[in-house]
């Protein structure tokens, strides 16, 4: 859920921006703001921990989407359940107004310059040394100490020059620090704690525990104490098949299935692992030391980056346990492993199987409906019944929840099948302890009645049992909502100078979130879901809007219409080009086309913002009403849930209609074919100046 986090952090930037004429100045708020939420987080983490209260989210009688790890809750019925949407509301409100004290900032400072494209410029500029830093915090590893540090030490001179930089705040600010440098080393003693550029990572040395934002992950275990992991060679020894001499394993975590592999004798294993720090344990850790073994390269990419990029082809691909607990991003509603999940991402696991190769896909995936996705997803990809096997010697039904391990095997399944049905369609596990209920897999028919939709690269919900906004989502957003007018109301001064001026400025700034959300997910498909493709093509969106002030700044464009057109064009263009089309191009053509699909309507959205930004007259209120824009574009997006990423281009070209409608009074249009640069000037606001 750290969307929400995201629009509270822009509805807070454009309060503080409408909020500047106020006397009172926010970021004397921010040092107590940022203390009470850290408190809260500790306070939330304890309590959850402590087994004094949990968070439930959505229904547990049946869920709508598939958290993992959300059933825990529900399992734990003896203490007080908190709606996640509560916790959602409390959160976003403090982070709203932890942002006001920023936004408040940045708005002064646009309006003291009267040069608006040069002050946007800089402030954009702000934003890409920022992604710069994040990308070297991540890939350094740091712990969020590192992070809270940089902006206490930013946020400094800014109390200073408010006059603010007292002994209060700096004792604050210390005390969040401690704060999070407790969080950090919770559970320091015998343990390790570290961060990846995904998770929060706890391993516990005794037991090999590896834990992922507070939630059990995995467990580095001897191959001769885990056959589960050998269950899909074994099946194939079974049969009288050989060993396979190629194997893929994606989702090879810490090195379980991979030892396994090596077990059985295969020849090669190509491992591939998401997450830096998880492979590292288990290069260091693991009893069995599988990534040590000449015959296994391990690759820390994502999935279905690996395959997109390689020409190698497999006896066996196998899903390895993949999911993930984290989002893709905070811009859109996708997790790290959805677009391993998607029919095109199954045709390319077919394509790089050998003639008789084989696709295994295990997990304990938690519901009959996502048991029988999968399985009509590989029915459509390999064009026959996939074989299913579960503990449960009955058909598994779309509403019942499954904690029993599934596993779906694809391909070349013929063999299998027909030797599962000469044995009473069971086989029995090897080394299972007699009386086990689990000590045998039985062969489940294809199940009747598949979920209606399969997810696709627009639509990658795996996740999502159908396309819909789901209950609890419904009820966040609209405690966004309900919040974010609530705050607006509150803190922003009325009559507010110039409110009615920059409609246009608001439709714009919504249209342009949705694009850059479909941007973040198209590169995702193309380049793989990693933390570093999500900062190329967030430094890359920067770079674009930096080119367009340029253009801006040079050309002094008289006329609106045309850049519109090319706007319109470029979404019409982009909407209407399937992302699959340019995997028949070579490497370097992939990518020059879809920088050019994705990059060309914000270079053109870029223009037009900047050419009304350069004349108008309040840059604070401007400038708000923009960002404001952008959270009604995060809001939005969650329509992606029901049409997929795809019509997001199509509703940000009705936005910008909105735009253009809104931006063609009288007053904008003369601004701008004189190309008039107006502006308060040095001094804006006389009665606020700092002490």
């Amino acid at each position: 859920f750290s969307n929400f986090v995201l629009m509270a952090a822009f509805l807070g930037s454009s309060v503080g921006c409408l909020a500047s004429s106020r006397r009172h100045s926010f970021i004397d708020d921010v040092p107590s703001l940022v203390a009470i939420a850290c408190a809260l987080a500790l306070a939330t983490y304890a309590v959850v921990t402590l087994s004094i209260a949990n968070v439930r989210v959505g229904n547990p009688a049946q869920w709508e989407q598939v958290y993992f790890g959300a059933e825990l809750s529900s399992e734990n019925r003896g203490t007080l359940a908190v709606p996640m949407e509560a916790v959602i509301a409390v959160f976003y409100v403090v982070i709203a107004l932890i942002f006001v004290g920023f936004g408040q900032v940045l708005g002064r400072a646009l309006a003291r310059v009267e040069n608006r494209v040069a002050a946007y410029s800089i402030n954009v500029a702000g934003s890409l040394a920022g992604i710069v830093a994040f990308s070297i915090i991540s890939w350094s590893g740091l712990t969020p100490l590192v992070w809270f540090g940089i902006v206490a030490i930013c946020l400094v001179p800014m109390l200073w020059r408010a006059g603010r930089l007292s002994l209060p705040n700096a004792t604050l600010l210390a005390g969040s620090l401690a704060m999070v440098g407790i969080a950090g080393g919770w559970h320091s003693a015998g343990h390790v704690f570290s961060w990846s550029p995904y998770y929060s990572i706890h391993y516990r040395p005794p037991t090999r525990e590896i834990w992922v934002n507070s939630r059990g992950h995995q467990v580095m275990t001897p191959r001769d104490r885990a056959p589960v992991y050998a269950l899909p060679y074994l099946l194939a020894r079974e049969t009288g098949e050989p060993v396979p001499s190629d194997v893929l394993i994606i989702g090879a975590g810490a090195g379980n299935d991979v030892s396994a592999a090596l077990g059985q004798g295969v020849g090669h294993v190509d491992a591939v692992e998401i997450d830096p720090r998880i492979a590292e344990l288990g290069r260091a850790h693991h009893p069995d030391q599988p990534y040590s073994d000449a015959r296994v390269t391990l690759s820390v990419t994502d999935g279905r980056g690996f395959l997109r990029h390689t020409d190698r082809k497999y006896d066996l691909i196998i899903y390895a346990l993949v999911d993930s607990m984290s989002l893709h991003s905070s811009y859109a509603t996708v997790r790290l492993e959805s677009f391993l999940f998607t029919r095109e991402a199954l045709a390319e696991v077919r394509d790089h199987l050998k003639p008789n190769g084989r696709f295994v896909a295990y997990n304990y995936y938690r519901e009959g409906w996502l048991v029988a996705r999968l399985a009509a997803m590989t029915r459509a990809a390999f064009g026959t019944d996939p074989v299913v096997l579960s503990p449960r010697a009955r058909p598994i039904r779309e509403t019942e929840q499954v904690p029993d391990l599934a596993i779906v095997l694809a391909g070349a399944t013929d063999g299998i099948r027909a030797w599962l049905e000469m044995h009473d369609r069971t086989w029995p596990l090897p080394g299972a302890a007699a009386g086990d209920s689990n000590a045998a897999l039985h062969l489940v028919d294809f199940l009747a009645a598949p979920s209606r939709a399969l997810p696709s690269d627009d639509w990658p919900f795996f996740y999502l049992r159908e396309p819909r906004i789901p209950a609890h989502n419904l009820v966040g957003i609209a405690l966004v909502v309900v919040l974010s007018l609530a705050l607006l109301l509150a803190i922003v001064p009325r009559p507010l100078r110039g409110v009615g001026d920059y409609p246009h400025l608001f439709w714009l700034g919504a249209g342009f979130m949705l694009i850059e959300t479909k941007s973040v997910t198209q590169m995702a498909v193309l380049f793989g879901s990693t933390w570093f493709v999500n900062s190329l093509v967030f430094a890359a969106v920067l770079v674009m809007i930096l080119l367009a002030n340029l253009y801006v700044t040079v050309v002094r464009p008289g006329r609106l219409w045309p850049y519109y057109f090319w706007l319109f064009l470029a979404l019409a263009v982009a909407l209407a080009l399937p992302l699959n089309q340019l995997l028949d191009f070579g490497r370097w053509a992939q990518i020059g086309l879809s920088c050019a699909l994705t990059f060309a309507p914000i270079f053109f959205a870029g223009v037009v913002f900047a050419t009304y930004f350069r004349q108008v007259h309040d840059a604070d209120v401007a400038m708000g009403a923009n960002i404001a824009g952008i959270v009604l574009g995060g809001i939005l997006e969650y329509l992606s849930l029901m049409f997929g990423y795809g019509w997001l281009l199509g509703i940000a070209g009705l936005l910008y209609g909105m735009a253009w409608m809104a931006g063609r009074t009288p007053a904008v249009a003369a601004g701008i074919s004189s190309g008039a640069v107006t502006g308060h000037g040095a001094e804006p606001f006389p009665n606020v100046r700092p002490k």
